[in-house]
Order: structure tokens, then C-alpha cells, then sequence
């Protein structure tokens, strides 16, 4: 389950705080919305690969840290 405002972090080690779910326009494909707790640079990745596994011993792209 995904947390608003909730900090997680990606399997390489940045911390990022996810802001929202919006729409891509286009298709409307659910876009995860979430900013670096680094640069405050403001990132969108789609939902699907916000929640996936990376590798073959099933580690998270994103693993919440804080809610």
C-alpha cells in the first residue's frame, strides 16, 4: 500500500518523499508523483514501476521508511 507524503527509499540509497498519484494525460496511466529529499527536484515514474521488484531476490524499487 502506498503512503502519502511517506518518505521511502530507492534500492540504490536516495530518499524520496512521495507527494501524490496523478494521470498521465495521454493514457491516463497512473503516474506516482515524488521529489528527492536531496535537491527537492520533483520526479513522476509510473505506478506500476513504482511497486515492482528489481531484481531476482525480489528487492523493492521503493521501500517506505517513514511514514
Amino acid at each position: 500500500m502506498i503512503k502519502l507524503n511517506g518518505v521511502y527509499r530507492h534500492y540504490k540509497g536516495n530518499l524520496y518523499r512521495l507527494i501524490g498519484i496523478g494521470k498521465n494525460s495521454e493514457d491516463l496511466e497512473d503516474m506516482v508523483i515524488y521529489q528527492s529529499l536531496d535537491d527537492n527536484a520533483l520526479w513522476v515514474r509510473p505506478l506500476y514501476m513504482w511497486e515492482e521488484e528489481v531484481n531476482s531476490s525480489g528487492q523493492k524499487r521503493f521501500t517506505i521508511v517513514e511514514d
